[in-house]
């Protein structure tokens, strides 16, 4: 995913600080959103009827059930709401301008009122935001679009991470049962 001209990691991918830790890369987060963006684009253009239920095997310990899903509404939704809940404000206007609505770099920067340069950094700074919490997002993160829509699952994320968004896992409820009397 690394982009192979970058200057920072020079094609690897990885970022090495002023000590021992790397961190991936700012061109790798925004080549994430890319591919997510690219994946919402296309289920976005698709005709309504197109799309179809899925049945899907849902393992919560010993019991295994199945659940029923529309995969790519749930993706436009996942995308749409996870880019609302980690931008502020003035990133998320410009997020649904540019993005959103497709406007071009000039009517965005007439609308808010911004010059060329700052535009381009603010887009490399959501993309690369947002790349990020794609790729860390849990239980189920947006990228890779593989594991998303179906495919197997890695489980080598970092622990923790300060952007990451955990999303709440639904617990099942225990069933409660009515007290019986013994019948002599």
């Amino acid at each position: 995913m690394a982009k192979e001209s970058c200057t920072l990691c020079q094609g690897t991918g990885l970022r090495f600080g002023r000590g021992v830790n790397s961190a991936p890369c700012s061109c790798v987060f925004r080549a994430i959103f890319r591919a997510c963006y690219r994946k919402f684009r296309y289920l976005a253009q698709q005709e309504k009827h197109i799309s179809r239920v899925r049945m899907e095997p849902v393992v919560r310990g010993r019991d295994r059930s199945y659940s029923w899903g529309m995969k790519d509404e749930e993706y436009m939704a996942d995308f749409l709401l996870v880019s609302r809940r980690s931008l502020d404000e003035k990133e998320y206007q410009l997020f649904r301008f540019h993005f959103l609505l497709g406007a071009d770099w000039k009517l965005c920067c007439a609308r808010l009122k911004m010059d060329r340069g700052d535009f381009f950094h603010e887009v490399y700074r959501i993309q690369r935001k947002l790349g990020r919490v794609y790729r860390e997002l849990k239980p189920y993160a947006l990228f890779p679009l593989d594991e998303y829509f179906g495919g197997s699952v890695r489980k080598d994320l970092p622990k923790r991470s300060p952007t990451v968004i955990e999303m709440p896992v639904l617990r099942r409820r225990k069933r409660l049962m009515p007290p019986i009397k013994k019948v002599a």
